[in-house]
């Protein structure tokens, strides 16, 4: 079994933690608990998260979460037996109100700013463009990281299928901006002027009509507004990925012990290897762990074991039938897991194990945090219900 490394040690040093990995494997609450054991340990931190099932509000004991942090109540976790020497703040992504944020910062003027946010262009489209939710959540990521108000950034990512949009938001941006059918719009004799022509002037009375705009009119309003903010967005674009790059960035990849999100984390690792970004660990959720490192006897001892204190053969038949189904998923996982690391080159693999019940609260996330923040030894012994 793969070294089970701390995770302290795996982010010391690091101002952005990024959590990425398939849906369904636990990355929203994962990113909770590291940001919460952060907190812990004395740092002001910031979860950011673009999960429409809003499932980090509800396990921080919000009732909801917006575009701009909110801090979460020490207290809440002090009841949990975690002691908050730090700040925890939490907030879930709007894209379109980002969207709004960055034209109004990078608007050369106000009067700029207002003919693009009040261009029924903009207004039509921006929910599309925003709508790359990734390039969104990179974008506040990093506007909150120049702001400086927090040690330490947690970003929950869209699921990894989505892993390529997410790594390549930030170069798209900067393609479709220099790109030559967003040159054609901007240019006064260009595009929108031969489509004003007699010839389009039927076809463009009845798309208004269909649209409820004037389509030409508000399209070279929209990009001749947009021209004046080209180069500040090719600049924050670059500076986006100076931040995915930098080694004070970590991405932690998330997945669940089975074949398919195993071989999406493996995927996501490639491309994250590809891009010469900084992977900083894995890691694995829902993990069942061999009975030979929870149980302090030998395994083999146990049918004999069972049936001397159950004192019933049928009860005993069907005991060791459960824990022979359970040792064939700890065999699966543990093969899976070595899969990983060997494809992943793995300093080390973290497993948090399969628990009674999923964690929507701050007591699941208190049980969570336990085990990221502990060594291998002692998720092995809180496994086994020695600690």
């Amino acid at each position: 079994m793969p070294k089970s490394p701390h995770l302290s040690e795996v982010l010391d040093g690091k101002e952005v933690v990024i959590c990425a990995g398939s849906g369904g494997v636990g990355k929203t609450t994962t990113s909770a608990a590291i940001a919460a054991g952060l907190a812990a340990r004395g740092l002001k931190v910031c979860v950011l998260t673009i999960d429409p099932a809003k499932r980090l509000a509800d396990s921080l004991g919000l009732e909801e979460l917006g575009n701009d942090a909110r801090r979460v109540d020490p207290e809440l976790f002090e009841k949990q037996g975690i002691e908050m020497k730090g700040e925890l703040w939490a907030m879930m992504l709007d894209p379109k109100q980002t969207f709004d944020e960055l034209i109004a910062r990078q608007a050369p003027d106000e009067e700029s700013r207002d003919r693009v946010l009040n261009n029924p262009i903009y207004q039509q489209i921006s929910g599309a463009l925003a709508g790359s939710q990734e390039y969104m959540a990179m974008e506040k990521l990093f506007e909150l990281h120049t702001e400086g108000e927090f040690d330490m950034l947690v970003l929950d990512t869209p699921p990894s299928r989505n892993a390529l949009d997410f790594l390549e938001a930030p170069r798209r941006l900067t393609q479709f901006i220099e790109g030559k059918s967003l040159r054609v719009f901007m240019k006064p004799t260009g595009f929108a002027a031969k489509m004003a022509g007699r010839g389009a002037t039927v076809a463009l009375s009845v798309m208004k009509r269909i649209v409820g705009f004037d389509l030409i009119a508000d399209l070279a309003e929209f990009f001749n507004a947009f021209s004046g903010m080209v180069d500040g967005f090719q600049a924050r674009a670059k500076r986006v990925n100076k931040l995915l790059a930098s080694p004070t960035t970590c991405f932690l990849v998330v997945c669940g012990p089975q074949g398919e999100p195993i071989d999406e984390a493996v995927y996501f690792h490639r491309k994250l290897v590809e891009a010469k970004l900084p992977f900083g660990g894995v890691i694995v959720n829902k993990v069942h762990y061999p009975a030979e490192e929870l149980c302090e006897g030998k395994v083999e001892d146990l049918p004999a074991n069972l049936a001397e204190k159950l004192g019933d053969e049928g009860l005993t038949e069907r005991v060791a039938a459960n824990f022979a189904d359970y040792q064939a998923l700890a065999d699966r996982d543990a093969r899976n897991i070595e899969h990983l690391a060997r494809e992943m080159r793995a300093t080390g693999v973290i497993r948090v194990p399969y628990l009674d019940e999923d964690v929507h609260d701050l007591a699941g996330l208190a049980q969570i945090n336990r085990y990221l923040f502990a060594t291998g030894e002692e998720r092995v012994a809180m496994a086994a219900g020695r600690a």
